[in-house]
């Protein structure tokens, strides 16, 4: 089978991409950085040089796929219509997914994909799903993924400062669910090889849930603070602390608006009332112990 993958040598497109040519496949991967793709080529991977944002270089790479991956590479320099730059990624596969008769995709999406709006950065994800249900005869999976574990390590120096980890959600039994970027490229790597999917369907992916003090108790413990406290705080804290820290007000707005729907439960709902019959092998303790390797470094 021949594979096109997006997103680089990212912490789920790398794994995915080394798993499929294990398994024989052929794969192309698109990136920004033909150096950052150097272990995925000396793997077997042929690397496509170029942007998500170029219709015509997508249109000619996708070329022959029998299946694409497609995901919307993280910026962090957007300071205007975040939403709408993600939706033109979508956009911009749909057009190369239809010229190429592509009858398989595997698109890495978000919990809260399912709300048009109010859930910041994953409003955009939801054009995107909504742009590539409108292919005909084409199968389409969505892969909806919690909360990355990875993005408590933002946390760090919250910690190392103030002796505190949080965001504004949480709190007292606050129940959370978290995901590791390898069970997604797990998830990822199944759909793809068996095509089975018809149609256009979700699945959700978790790896673990927890309170948000359990977050604090096992990364606190992981690091010798086992009584490091869970803080929620307010939007206008959580964006104006985001700021601080560099963000563009664009990106801190949008940011603060995804943890209001985290904290108000719509961003989870479709979540809860469509549980995913297992979850991921990696837990949350083992998480933990990737934190405090990270904490100890910094």
């Amino acid at each position: 089978m021949k594979y096109v993958i997006t997103g680089g040598a990212g912490n789920i497109s790398k794994p995915l991409t080394l798993a499929l040519l294990k398994a024989g496949h052929d794969v192309i991967v698109i990136g920004r950085n033909a150096e950052h793709l150097k272990e995925l080529t000396n793997a077997g991977a042929k690397a496509a040089i170029g942007s998500v944002d170029d219709v015509s270089f997508l249109t000619h790479v996708f070329a022959g796929a029998d299946a694409v991956y497609t995901m919307v590479p993280p910026r962090m320099d957007i300071t205007a219509n975040w939403k709408q730059t993600i939706g033109q990624v979508g956009k911009n596969y749909t057009e190369a997914i239809k010229a190429n008769n592509i009858k398989y995709v595997v698109n890495l999406s978000s919990v809260g994909a399912h709300l048009a709006d109010g859930c910041g950065p994953v409003s955009g994800l939801h054009i995107v799903e909504q742009e590539l249900n409108s292919l005909t005869g084409v199968n389409v999976k969505h892969l909806r993924p919690m909360f990355f574990y990875a993005n408590l390590l933002a946390n760090v120096g919250m910690i190392k400062h103030m002796n505190i980890i949080g965001n504004n959600f949480g709190g007292t039994n606050f129940k959370f669910a978290l995901v590791d970027t390898n069970d997604i490229a797990d998830a990822a790597f199944e759909e793809l090889s068996k095509l089975n999917f018809t149609g256009s369907s979700v699945r959700y992916i978790a790896s673990d849930e927890v309170t948000t003090d359990e977050i604090a108790k096992e990364i606190g413990t992981a690091i010798g603070n086992p009584e490091l406290p869970w803080v929620t705080f307010s939007d206008e804290q959580a964006y104006g602390g985001m700021v601080q820290a560099g963000l563009t007000e664009e990106i801190a707005k949008n940011y603060a608006e995804m943890g209001h729907a985290i904290s108000n439960g719509t961003m989870y709902a479709d979540y809860w009332a469509n549980h995913p019959s297992t979850l991921g092998k990696t837990k949350l303790k083992d998480f933990a112990r990737v934190f405090a390797t990270v904490y100890s470094q910094n």
